[in-house]
C-alpha cells in the first residue's frame, strides 16, 4: 500500500492562482475522482502531485517520503497519465507500453509478457501492431492506460483518462483502475464525467482552483 499526501499544495501562473491552497490524503487501495469544468484546475493538481510541474507551495509525500522533483516522484511509483495521453505518433501500441520498461531496466522478457497483460486488459490484444496515430482516441487513452498499468505504479494519476470512452469501454477502464486501488495503488482520478466520478471512493470538486469535498475519504 502507497500513501499520496499533499500539504498546503497550490499552484500558481504568474499571478493566476490556478489551484488554491489544499491538503489531501490518499491512502493506497483507495480511488478519488477530481471534477470540474474545463480550467478548473484539474490538471494543474495531478500535474503537482506528479511533481511534473513545481508547486507555488507546499509539498507531495509517498509514503511520508517529501517529493523534489519529477525524478524522484518517477522513482516513487508516481505515474501520469496526461490528458493527451503523451504518446508518440510513430510508435506501435505495443512499443508505447514497452519503451518505459526497457528504460526503467525491467528485463526483456518481463516487459514483454507485461506488455501482453496490459493491452489485455485494456481491450487492445489485437491492436498491438497497429500505430498510435492509426488509432482512435479512444484507443489511444487506453493504449496511455496500459502503459501505466504495466508500470505498476505505486501512484497512479489519471488525466481526463475515460474522456474519448463509450459506456462499455468506460465501465472497462474504471474497473482497470479499480483493480490499480485493490493492489494497493493511490489512484486519482480527474474527470467531468459524473457516472465515472460515481464509481471511485470519494470526490472532491474543483472550481476556479478551489478545492470542496463532494464525497470526503
Amino acid at each position: 500500500m502507497s500513501d499520496l499526501h499533499a500539504v498546503d499544495l497550490s499552484v500558481a501562473y504568474g499571478d493566476k492562482l490556478a489551484v488554491h491552497p489544499l491538503s489531501l490524503l490518499v491512502p493506497g487501495g483507495r480511488m478519488l475522482s477530481v471534477t470540474g469544468p474545463s480550467g478548473a484546475g484539474k490538471s494543474s493538481l495531478l500535474w503537482a502531485l506528479a511533481c511534473a510541474i513545481r508547486p507555488s507551495s507546499g509539498t507531495v509525500l509517498v509514503d511520508g517520503s517529501e517529493l523534489s522533483d519529477r525524478d524522484a516522484a518517477a522513482r516513487a511509483g508516481v505515474v501520469l497519465v496526461p490528458q493527451r495521453n503523451g504518446l508518440g505518433a510513430t510508435l506501435s501500441a505495443e512499443e508505447s507500453v514497452l519503451v518505459p520498461l526497457l528504460a526503467l531496466g525491467v528485463p526483456a522478457r518481463e516487459a514483454l509478457q507485461r506488455v501482453s497483460e496490459s493491452l489485455e486488459r485494456v481491450g487492445l490484444a489485437e491492436s498491438g501492431r497497429h500505430l498510435v496515430d492509426q488509432l482512435s482516441g479512444g484507443q489511444q487513452q487506453r493504449v496511455a492506460l496500459a502503459r501505466a498499468f504495466a508500470l505498476r505504479p505505486a501512484v497512479l494519476l489519471a488525466d481526463e483518462s475515460t474522456s474519448d470512452l463509450d459506456a462499455g469501454n468506460r465501465e472497462l477502464m474504471i474497473a482497470a483502475l479499480r483493480e490499480e486501488s485493490l493492489r494497493g495503488a493511490s489512484v486519482v482520478l480527474a474527470t467531468h464525467d459524473p457516472e465515472a466520478a460515481a464509481e471511485t471512493d470519494a470526490t472532491l470538486a474543483l472550481d476556479e482552483g478551489v478545492a470542496t469535498w463532494v464525497r470526503p475519504l
